[in-house]
């Protein structure tokens, strides 16, 4: 009983069992997920995949259709949104546009009805956190998007919510301004330690934020990892082929030898793996590889290297640090390797004839 009750105070929010129907659609199926006190918890997934709805049954803006939801160890289904304790950023960010900073950042302490000295220093201290400090007396239209950002996250916290909720805060801005706010969002958590749930179609935003992700597809959560071990290990193909971008090859049967893989594409293609272990359950079953475009290399003639295939130079993207470079793989279909600089756009242009060499050490495989 003890480690059950230190595994609930432990969680800041639980869902148990949580289903969401609109109508004939099941948005969310019978989830069960503990987010702890204190941290950062993303929920990836596709546009329809239930991700939002979690979100507003959490802030209370939408009821389950069964199941119970629990803040600070309590039930809160049935209790209003502006009961539960929760700080929600919009997407929109919906301020009030007749008010100014301060008005807007003190909305939540005046429905509380705190006294003007608390409100006042209350209102200071966020401001400040928020770096917007100076800016009391600005109307919404007189601020950047970055601005208003803030003005969205000061009120949202300042009534020091039990969790703070953020539904896609950043899809608005430009990309070096999103840059720029997701190390102040990790900055400002750092600074209040909330317990934080975070919404996001964007894989990079929730890998350089999260302490752990939630990702979801079809209302079902497919996996709950730290940002590291998603990326390296992801449980299925749906969260290989989602996360970051990989390369997926075509079902191999795969045979064990000692310590080699051994991997058959078809009757002229093998690829191997040395020096690996742990994968006797796969031992004569049909696999799938999925390898990410930092291990694939373009080969020199002269490299003594494995796994190489002669391919064909499809496409350049250049990304400043790194080429982006696309090629037709014959029987391992189209593929991309991540280059670094540009100078491969002038040593293999497009069209061009090349050997590819595939790292398979950081492989993943998955059961077909």
């Amino acid at each position: 009983m003890a480690t059950d009750r230190q595994a609930r105070d432990a969680n800041a929010v639980e869902l148990m069992r949580v289903s969401k129907s609109f109508g004939a659609v099941l948005a969310v199926h019978e989830l069960e997920l503990a987010i702890r006190r204190g941290e950062v918890l993303t929920l990836l997934g596709p546009s329809g995949c239930g991700k939002t709805t979690v979100l507003n049954m959490i802030a209370g803006f939408e009821s389950p259709s069964s199941g119970e939801i629990r803040i600070d160890g309590k039930p809160v289904t049935a209790v209003p949104p502006h009961l539960r304790s929760t700080g929600m950023v919009f997407q929109s960010y919906a301020l009030f546009p007749h008010m100014n900073v301060f008005e807007n950042v003190a909305f939540g302490l005046e429905m509380r009805r705190l006294a003007k000295g608390e409100i006042a220093a209350e209102v200071g201290r966020v401001l400040e956190m928020v770096k917007l400090a100076g800016l009391e007396g600005r109307r919404v239209r007189q601020l950047s998007g970055g601005q208003q950002q803030r003005v969205a996250l000061a009120r949202a916290i300042v009534i020091r919510p039990k969790v703070l909720l953020l539904d896609e805060p950043l899809s608005a801005l430009d990309k070096n301004l999103r840059a720029e706010m997701q190390i102040e969002l990790k900055e400002l958590h750092g600074k209040t330690g909330l317990t934080t749930v975070f919404v996001t179609h964007d894989q990079g935003e929730a890998l350089s934020l999260s302490d752990r992700i939630v990702v979801m597809d079809r209302g079902q959560i497919q996996q709950v990892s730290a940002p590291i071990e998603l990326y390296r290990h992801p449980a299925n193909s749906f969260v290989a082929s989602f996360i970051g971008e990989i390369n997926r090859l075509p079902p191999a049967r795969c045979t064990l030898e000692g310590d080699a893989a051994r991997f058959e594409l078809g009757p002229s293609l093998k690829l191997e793996m040395r020096g690996c272990r742990g994968l006797g359950a796969y031992h004569g079953r049909m696999v799938n590889l999925f390898v990410r475009p930092e291990h694939l290399t373009i080969a020199d003639a002269r490299d003594r290297v494995h796994n190489r295939i002669k391919a064909r130079v499809l496409t350049h993207v250049y990304q400043g640090t790194h080429t982006l470079v696309r090629v037709d793989g014959g029987a391992l279909g189209m593929l991309q390797l991540r280059v670094p600089g540009g100078e491969v756009i002038e040593q293999a242009p497009v069209g061009s004839e090349i050997e590819v060499a595939l790292n398979l050490d950081s492989a993943i495989i998955l059961a077909d």
